[in-house]
């Protein structure tokens, strides 16, 4: 068989091959392959022309290959020996020494000088530049002009099936972004926690663009769902719902982004946009609820002591009113520490510290108050009937007692004690309780579900104990006023 029936039958088998799959990945593998093998090459190189960043980048060998845990080589039209070919859409030949050229490029991961003689051609698809491709022997060879043209029209054969595989990724990178969204979609709408719809479109993003790494970052700093690193390229998707901007979504990755893959990253923080929309309104309905709720058992509470307190006999009217509006300041501080923290526990020392500034301020002028108060938490009911307790207590100190009061609050045990201590005359021995300490045993017994003592020695002692269900220890703090 002569060397053109030869070439002939090389180049029609090398076109089967590749237009065989349209995987665009075996496509060049087979191209690197068939190349080498035509040519009785010891290796082959393909690039294709990434025409966003103006480069050739390797992208399959055959006879040698390129160290996986570094960068793929890449080189702009121009440099190199295959890149002068591609720039000039024309073959360059180098018989031996290719490495001495001076349009050699050197990568570090790519052993190309080991090779005596180089055979490059352009890869051109309708007169433009798709990629580039060479040939490399370890001993000099001048490659005859027959196997230049036959390179030559395998190139521009091979340009179509790249176009091809190209046009099916294309096809199937958009599959992978609609049901990327699909699953973004579902999730933002099958979950009404905000932690999970934020999980689920941070993995997806990764996923979707091929990404080193991603996070989403709200309007209020936090950073939600971080995953993988940070790379070479950034990309910063704000998160906008309505003109407002809720946040942003962050993606990493080596290489850079294409505008295709901004625009699906744009859908993506959409998505992501209105999972926080939704999820902020069903906390916002949550925590709605939640005051609603609060501020009626409030106010049956206010009904029910001026209930009591209107039942009660030679009674000051003033002095009542002046008690019933420190017994809805009381109940309003509670409201307050819990609309504050958003949960349903209550920093008892926060809370009594809060109380003890307001009854002084009102009632006890010329009167220094101490606290040692150890740091618990009590659910949100409870605390209420306990900051009820502590005014009427405080206040009773203040008015009936002698100069000094001083409060402490302890956990013994599985019970909270409540001690409220002043240096007045005491409460006479079988004294009847007024209106306020009536109040008093109540809450304690009904709400508390716990015991009060009273002790006049040196003064009055009043010490409440219950127990401390939904409570958590702490370290005591003292301050005195």
């Amino acid at each position: 068989m002569d060397a053109s029936a030869r070439h002939l039958r090389v180049l029609t088998e090398t076109i089967e091959a590749v237009n065989s799959t349209l995987d665009l990945e075996e496509v060049l593998a087979l191209v690197a392959s068939k190349v080498a093998t035509a040519l009785h090459a010891d290796a082959c190189f393909v690039y294709l022309y990434d025409a966003r960043a103006d480069e050739l980048v390797l992208r399959a060998t055959h006879g040698t290959g390129v160290d996986e845990m570094t960068r793929r080589p890449r080189m702009r039209p121009g440099e190199g020996i295959t890149g002068a070919a591609a720039l000039q859409r024309e073959p360059i030949m180098i018989a031996a020494d290719a490495h001495l050229d001076p349009r050699f490029k050197r990568f570090t991961n790519l052993p190309e000088d080991q090779y005596e003689s180089i055979l490059a051609v352009p890869v051109l698809a309708r007169e433009k530049l798709a990629g580039a491709l060479n040939v490399r022997t370890r001993s000099a060879h001048e490659f005859s002009q027959e196997e230049i043209d036959l390179l030559v029209a395998i190139a521009a054969q091979v340009a179509h099936s790249i176009e091809h595989a190209r046009l099916y990724a294309n096809a199937q990178a958009r599959v992978g972004e609609l049901e990327a969204l699909a699953r973004i979609s579902a999730a933002v709408s099958d979950s009404l926690y905000l932690e999970e719809s934020l999980e689920e479109i941070v993995k997806t993003t990764v996923h979707a663009v091929k990404a080193s790494g991603a996070s989403i970052v709200l309007d209020d700093g936090r950073v939600h769902w971080p995953v993988g690193s940070e790379a070479a390229h950034e990309a910063r998707t704000p998160l906008r719902w309505k003109g407002r901007e809720l946040g942003e979504l962050v993606t990493h990755r080596e290489t850079p982004f294409t505008d295709e893959e901004l625009t699906l990253l744009g859908s993506i923080a959409h998505h992501a946009a209105v999972a926080v929309e939704q999820g902020r309104a069903v906390m916002r309905g949550v925590l709605a609820q939640e005051i609603h709720h609060r501020v009626k058992n409030n106010l049956q509470t206010v009904a029910s002591l001026l209930r009591i307190q209107a039942r009660a006999t030679d009674v000051d009217p003033r002095r009542a009113l002046n008690d019933s509006v420190n017994r809805i300041l009381a109940i309003a501080a509670v409201h307050e520490v819990l609309t504050e923290r958003r949960d349903d526990d209550v920093d008892l020392a926060e809370l009594l510290e809060r109380l003890r500034a307001t009854i002084v301020q009102g009632v006890g002028a010329g009167k220094t108050v101490t606290t040692q108060l150890q740091q618990v938490s009590l659910a949100g009911h409870t605390a209420t009937a306990l900051a009820l307790v502590f005014s009427e207590l405080l206040q009773n100190a203040l008015e009936h007692g002698g100069t000094t009061v001083h409060v402490e609050l302890d956990q013994v045990g599985s019970h909270l004690v409540l001690a409220v201590i002043d240096d007045g005359p005491g409460m006479a021995a079988g004294g009847k309780p007024g209106t306020g300490l009536s109040i008093v045993q109540a809450l304690v017994r009904d709400e508390l579900r716990g015991d009060i003592d009273f002790v006049s020695e040196g003064g009055l002692r009043a010490v409440v104990t219950f127990p401390a269900s939904a409570t958590a220890g702490g370290a005591a703090a003292s301050s005195a006023a």
